[in-house]
């Protein structure tokens, strides 16, 4: 899958940001008018409108309700949409897997977990992992050494005597 994502935002009905990864380099002015005017636009559209439209060099979309939340990203003009609505799909796919049928509540709750999965599935915009099943043994695999990290220590193997 070769698309080059300028970013992603999931957001309520009630225009909430739930979380919002860039890829491209702006100030937090640009970020912040960028999500504000999405959003507005968006929650503004009929529920039956076009998941994509132009917007000035990059081409904006966005993926119904998933779990509550408005997925919205945007990609360069040339690239394939079908592509990247397959990107939105999967990453929806993950949480779904990851949480157990997601919810908004998950996303707000476990926002570290939701960037973790994102980042494992795309790296600079990009798909990185195509495969679902590696990009949840990769996340398995984070959690098992998260555990481990948190689990209680007596001081004895703290300082390694046993």
């Amino acid at each position: 899958m070769e698309s080059a994502m300028q970013f992603m935002l999931l957001f309520s009905r009630q225009g909430k940001l739930r979380l919002q990864k860039w890829y491209v380099p702006l100030s937090d002015k640009e970020r912040k008018k960028i999500s504000r005017d999405l959003v507005q636009t968006i929650l503004a559209r009929k529920p039956k409108c076009a998941a994509s439209w132009s917007g000035g060099t990059s081409r904006l979309f966005t993926r119904g309700i998933y779990a509550s939340l408005y997925f919205c990203c945007a990609v360069e003009d040339q690239d394939n949409e079908l592509i990247t609505l397959e990107i939105i799909h999967r990453y929806v796919e993950l949480l779904d897997k990851y949480f157990g049928s997601v919810c908004e509540l998950d996303i707000i709750f476990n926002f570290e977990k939701a960037y973790f999965i994102l980042d494992e599935f795309l790296l600079g915009g990009e798909a990185q992992e195509t495969s679902k099943k590696n990009v949840l043994k990769a996340i398995e695999q984070a959690d098992l050494l998260q555990e481990e990290a948190e689990a209680p220590r007596s001081v004895l193997e703290e300082i390694g005597l046993t």
